[in-house]
């Protein structure tokens, strides 16, 4: 992976995503999960904090990553719930038909390669009735910033882990068969608006 990938790119993005406007939108979006909880893209975690831990009976914590792992560590050690790792990539989730009652996703459909797959397969594994709640960056509705995103997306991705900046996650969510029961667009105050634009809801089965 290279000494970048391994060691400075987990830091880095760890430490934008957990800045202040950012954690103010975990912290309203991430208490709707509830159950057995499966969470793509566990980062650093970063959810950690706003879970209500009352609502939870287990959470499987999908990222393939040693290097974000090892940053989560320290958040994961006083949980009241288990939590299981899987270190498999968001393409190939690990578990049984219909067997999650959450599946929460948050700033991680812009980095996962083949997203469609990756969305299909949280739809598999989700209960009849259950739900994915997301939160996630992307293409803006203003033109002017949307060409901005556009020509810098390529260099982005190359310094943040693949990142997109200009995917559009209501649209994704909607292709992959799920029915959006709630969403909130809008940009964050003081973030850059090519990365500042974000979508948050929640989706039924």
């Amino acid at each position: 992976m290279g000494f970048y990938a391994d060691h400075v790119e987990p830091r880095l993005v760890s430490c934008i995503c957990g800045s202040g406007q950012i954690s103010k939108e975990r912290e309203r979006i991430v208490p709707k999960a509830e159950g057995r909880v499966l969470e793509i893209g566990f980062g650093s975690g970063h959810n950690i904090p706003y879970y209500d831990q009352s609502k939870i009976t287990h959470l499987y914590a999908l990222e393939p990553s040693a290097a974000w792992r090892k940053l989560a560590a320290p958040r994961v050690r006083d949980l009241s719930f288990p939590l299981e790792w899987l270190d498999l990539p968001g393409e190939e989730i690990p578990l049984a038909d219909e067997s999650v009652d959450t599946v929460l996703v948050t700033f991680s459909l812009c980095t996962i390669p083949g997203v469609e797959e990756a969305l299909a397969g949280m739809r598999r594994v989700l209960k009849p009735g259950g739900k994915l709640v997301f939160l996630e960056h992307g293409a803006a509705p203003d033109k002017g910033v949307a060409r901005w995103q556009n020509r810098v997306n390529g260099l982005w991705g190359k310094l943040a882990g693949g990142c997109h900046l200009n995917r559009k996650p209501a649209e994704m969510v909607s292709s992959a068969d799920f029915r959006i029961v709630e969403m909130d667009q809008r940009y964050l105050p003081w973030m850059p608006k090519i990365a500042g634009f974000v979508t948050g809801g929640v989706a039924s089965r």
